[in-house]
C-alpha cells in the first residue's frame, strides 16, 4: 500500500540514527501542507539535529509523516506534550517518541476506534448515522469522509493513505428534513438571482486539484449587498439614555506632596461613567444592525450545532422591530443565509427558518467568512447608529495558520482604529479545538472582545452578555483629554491597554479615545505625571479633565468638563495625607494583573510554564499585598482568584493548550478594553454556575462590607461595570450576583434572563 512512499532526508541519518531514543515521529498532517511548514511548526521548540520527511512519492508529493532530532534533546518530551493531539483541520496531529525508521509507516490506529477523526464526534453504532470503513481499516461518519472527499483529498485523515477514488463516497446522503429554500423567507424585498456566479477562491495553499461529482448549488448571492431592509421611520428621536450625561470623577494618589518633593510619576485616576437606559426594559433605546458570523463546518455536527441554533434563537428574540439581523453560515465556503432584515414579528420569522437550515460539514475558512459578514454592513443602504459582528467557531482555520495571515485578509473597516468607522467583532471560541489565537488576532484588531466558551452550555449564556452590551449604547466617539494645570507638571504616560491614547505638547496634553459605551459602563485610565517641588505652600493645579462625546440620545455632540485636579503642598504632610487613595490603587492592581496574565501567557507559549506561574505567583502576592486588598476591597481580591485561576490553567502543556491559552486572551481582551467577555465558568463572571455563585457572593459581600463599600455585581462604589449600592438596581431588579469588574447591569440582566430560558426548557 506504501509502495510509492519517499522519504527526503535533510541531514544526514548519522546525526539521528534510527536507534537513536530521542528521534520524533509526527504524523496527521494536512495533506497540503508542505515541507516548510511542517519543518516551521517542529523548530518551533529548537533547532534540530536531524529532520525527515515521508511522503507519498506521488503527483502531489504529499506529506505523510515526519521524523526529527532536537539538538537539546531535553525539550523531546515537551514538544511530544505540546504538539500530541493538536487538531489541525480536519486532523489531529500524532507527536511521540519513534520506534522504527523513516522507511516505515507507522502502525495504523485500530479499526476499533471510538471517534471519527473528522468530526471528533461518537462512532458508537446505533446513533442513526452510516459509517464508512475505509479500505486502510479506519472508520469515519458517512457525511463527514462524503463532504471531505467531494473536494478531492483522497487522503485518509488518519494516516494518509491514498484511496482509489471508486471506493469512496463522493454524495452525502441528504438530510432527512426538508431544506427550506431560501426565496421562501418572507421578506420586505425579494431579492434577485439574475446575477453572476462569483468564482470560488482556492486558498493560498496549493491543494492538489481532483475531479468530483457537482452537487447542487444553492441561488447564486447578489454581487453586492445593498438589499437591506429599510429603517424603521421614527416619528420622534431615539432616547437610549435617561436624559443624564456621562459624568466624570478623578482620584489622586495622595491629598498631598510636601513642598520640597517631587515626583517623577504621580498617578491621577479619571473614571468616565456612562448613564443609565431610559429603562431596564431597553424601550427606545438605540437600535443595532448585528451579523452573526456561525461557523458549521463538519466538527460542529450534532448538539454543538443544535445548541448554536437555540443560542441565536435567544438573540433574535431579544432583538427589537428597529433593529436588524443579518446571518452567515461558513464552512469551506461562507453563506449569506439572511439578509440585513429587520426583526419584526415577519422578521423574526425568517430569521427562525434561516437558522433551522444550518447543515454542517466541511473545513473552516473564517478570513472568507469575515468578508462576507463584512460585505453584509459595508453594501447596506441605511445604516443603524450601532453595528456589530458576532463570530463563532470551535475548530482549527484550514486556510490560515496564524492570527497575521489572517487578518491581512480582512477589510480594512474591521481593521481600522477610527472611532467613526470601526466594526467591532465580537469572536467565540467553542471548546478545546478551536483556534484561540487567531480568534483573539481578530478581535484585538477589530475593537472587539474575544470569549472563551469553554462547554457548549455556555454558549447562550456568552452571547447573552454580549447582546446585552450591544443593545444598551448609549454614547459613541467618546474622547477623553487631559492638560496640564500647572507649570512644570507634565504628562508621563497613560497605560490605555487597546484604547489608543497620544501624549502631545511636550507632556502638556493626553488623549485618550475610548469610542462608545454601554449603559452604566465605566472605564478608568491612570494619568501619571511629573509632578516638580513647590515654592509655596498652596493648592496645586494638576489637571483639566475634558470628556467629548456623540450622545445617542439627541445625536448631537456632547462636552463634560471634569473637575480640576488639585492637591496641597505643605511643609510637612500629615499621615492622612499621605494614605492612599484606595480608587487610585485598585486601578493599579488591575493593570498589574493585565500586564501579568499577558506576560505569563507569552511565557506559555514559549513552553517555559515554570516561568509563567513563578511570575502569576509573584503578582498575586503584589496584589495580595496592596493597600486595596489589605483594606478587604472586594475586587482586587477578585483580581487575585483571576491570577490564581490563570496559574491553575498552567500546570501542563496539555491543560494549558486545552484551556489555559483561551482563558488567558480572553482575559487579556477584557482588561484591554474594559469590557466584559465570557471566560469559562469562572468565579470572575456573572456566567458562573448559579448556586456557586449565592455562595460566593455571601464572602464577597462579606470582604466588600469591611471597606463600606457594595459587592453587587462583583465591583466596588466607584469603579467599572455595575457599581451602585446594596439596595434595589435600576429598573427595580434587585443586585443578587457577584460578577467580574466590567459587567454591566444590562448585561447581567440579560444574562439572568438567558438562564431562566435554559431553566424553563424554553
Amino acid at each position: 500500500m506504501f509502495s510509492s512512499m519517499a522519504t527526503a532526508s535533510v541531514q544526514g541519518s548519522i546525526a539521528g540514527g534510527l536507534g537513536d531514543p530521542d528521534r520524533i515521529f509526527f504524523g496527521g498532517f494536512p495533506y497540503y501542507f508542505k515541507e516548510e511548514q511542517i519543518r516551521e511548526l517542529v523548530e518551533s521548540f529548537g533547532p534540530l539535529r536531524s529532520f525527515e520527511l515521508v511522503t507519498d512519492g506521488g503527483r502531489g508529493n504529499n506529506s505523510i509523516a515526519a521524523y526529527c532530532v532536537y539538538q537539546d534533546v531535553s525539550v523531546t518530551d515537551i514538544a511530544c506534550r505540546a504538539l500530541n493531539g493538536i487538531r489541525m483541520g480536519a486532523q489531529t496531529l500524532i507527536a511521540r517518541r519513534a520506534n522504527h525508521g523513516a522507511n516505515q509507516q507507522p502502525e495504523p490506529h485500530s479499526s476499533s476506534q471510538e471517534n471519527c477523526s473528522i468530526c471528533w464526534c461518537s462512532l458508537t453504532t446505533g446513533q442513526g448515522q452510516a459509517i464508512f470503513t475505509a479500505e486502510c481499516s479506519h472508520r469515519f461518519h458517512y457525511p463527514c469522509i462524503a463532504n471531505n472527499v467531494q473536494h478531492g483529498n483522497l487522503y485518509c485523515p488518519v494516516c494518509r493513505v491514498k484511496w482509489d477514488k471508486n471506493n469512496v463516497p463522493f454524495q452525502v446522503p441528504p438530510p432527512q428534513q426538508t431544506r427550506i429554500p431560501f426565496r421562501q423567507f418572507p421578506m420586505p424585498q425579494q431579492p434577485h438571482w439574475n446575477y453572476p456566479h462569483l468564482p470560488y477562491q482556492q486558498p493560498h495553499w496549493n491543494h492538489p486539484q481532483y475531479p468530483f461529482e457537482q452537487q447542487p448549488q444553492d441561488p447564486p448571492e447578489p454581487l453586492t449587498f445593498s438589499d437591506d431592509e429599510p429603517l424603521q421611520s421614527l416619528t420622534s428621536p431615539v432616547q437610549s439614555s435617561s436624559h443624564q450625561n456621562v459624568t466624570v470623577k478623578t482620584y489622586a494618589e495622595f491629598s498631598a506632596i510636601s513642598a520640597a518633593e517631587s515626583s517623577s510619576k504621580f498617578p491621577v485616576l479619571v473614571s468616565i461613567r456612562a448613564p443609565p437606559l431610559k429603562d431596564s426594559e431597553g424601550h427606545g433605546r438605540t437600535p443595532i444592525d448585528l451579523v452573526t458570523v456561525l461557523d458549521v463546518s463538519g466538527s460542529m455536527t450534532g448538539s454543538k450545532l443544535d445548541l448554536v441554533k437555540r443560542a441565536v434563537k435567544f438573540v433574535i428574540e431579544n432583538l427589537g422591530s428597529s433593529d436588524r439581523l443579518s446571518i452567515v453560515s461558513f464552512s469551506s465556503n461562507s453563506k449569506r443565509v439572511l439578509p440585513l432584515q429587520r426583526m419584526t414579528a415577519d422578521g423574526r420569522e425568517s430569521a427562525i427558518l434561516a437558522v433551522e437550515s444550518l447543515r454542517a460539514g466541511g473545513g473552516t475558512n473564517i478570513a472568507e467568512a469575515l468578508k462576507k459578514g463584512t460585505k453584509v454592513l459595508e453594501d447596506r443602504s441605511e445604516r443603524n447608529p450601532v453595528s456589530s459582528i458576532i463570530l463563532l467557531s470551535d475548530g482549527q482555520d484550514n486556510y490560515c495558520r496564524s492570527g497575521s495571515q489572517i487578518l491581512n485578509q480582512l477589510p480594512a473597516s474591521i481593521r481600522s482604529s477610527d472611532m467613526q468607522q470601526e466594526i467591532p467583532v465580537h469572536a467565540f471560541g467553542f471548546g478545546q479545538d478551536h483556534d484561540a489565537s487567531i480568534m483573539h488576532a481578530i478581535s484585538d484588531a477589530s475593537g472587539g472582545t474575544f470569549s472563551f466558551i469553554e462547554s457548549v452550555g455556555m454558549i447562550q449564556d456568552g452571547f447573552a452578555l454580549c447582546i446585552g452590551g450591544l443593545l444598551s449604547v448609549v454614547a459613541q466617539e467618546l474622547r477623553l483629554t487631559v492638560r496640564s494645570a500647572s507649570a512644570g507638571v507634565k504628562i508621563v504616560s497613560i497605560p490605555s491597554g487597546r484604547h489608543v491614547s497620544q501624549i502631545s505638547d511636550e507632556g502638556q496634553q493626553g488623549v485618550v479615545d475610548i469610542g462608545n459605551m454601554y449603559a452604566e459602563e465605566e472605564k478608568q485610565f491612570l494619568v501619571y505625571l511629573l509632578v516638580p517641588p513647590s515654592a509655596s505652600h498652596v493648592k496645586m493645579p494638576l489637571l483639566d479633565v475634558t470628556c467629548v462625546y456623540k450622545d445617542l440620545a439627541s445625536n448631537e455632540l456632547m462636552q463634560v468638563q471634569g473637575e480640576r485636579v488639585e492637591i496641597l503642598r505643605p511643609e510637612v504632610c500629615s499621615p492622612a495625607e499621605k494614605a492612599v487613595s484606595l480608587e487610585v490603587d485598585r486601578q493599579r492592581n488591575r493593570i498589574v494583573v493585565a500586564e501579568t496574565i499577558a506576560e505569563a501567557q507569552r511565557l506559555a507559549e514559549m513552553g517555559n510554564l515554570e516561568g509563567a506561574r513563578a511570575l502569576l505567583a509573584e503578582r498575586r502576592a503584589t496584589v495580595l499585598a496592596s493597600a486595596a486588598a489589605q483594606a478587604g476591597d472586594g475586587l482586587s481580591n477578585l483580581f487575585e482568584t483571576e491570577l490564581r485561576e490563570v496559574m491553575e490553567r498552567m500546570a501542563s502543556m496539555d491543560l494549558y493548550a486545552n484551556s489555559g491559552r483561551a482563558y488567558a486572551l480572553a482575559g487579556m481582551s477584557s482588561h484591554s478594553r474594559q469590557r466584559a467577555s465570557a471566560r469559562g465558568d469562572t468565579i470572575t463572571s456573572c456566567l458562573f454556575g448559579a448556586s456557586n455563585r449565592v455562595n460566593f457572593s455571601s464572602g464577597a459581600n462579606a470582604l466588600m462590607q469591611q471597606s463600606g463599600a457594595s459587592a453587587c455585581f462583583g465591583a466596588p462604589a466607584g469603579f467599572g461595570g455595575a457599581s451602585f449600592s446594596s439596595g434595589a438596581a435600576p429598573g427595580g431588579s434587585q443586585c443578587s450576583s457577584a460578577v467580574g469588574a466590567f459587567e454591566t447591569p444590562a448585561m447581567v440582566r440579560m444574562v439572568e434572563k438567558s438562564q431562566k430560558s435554559n431553566q424553563s426548557g424554553q
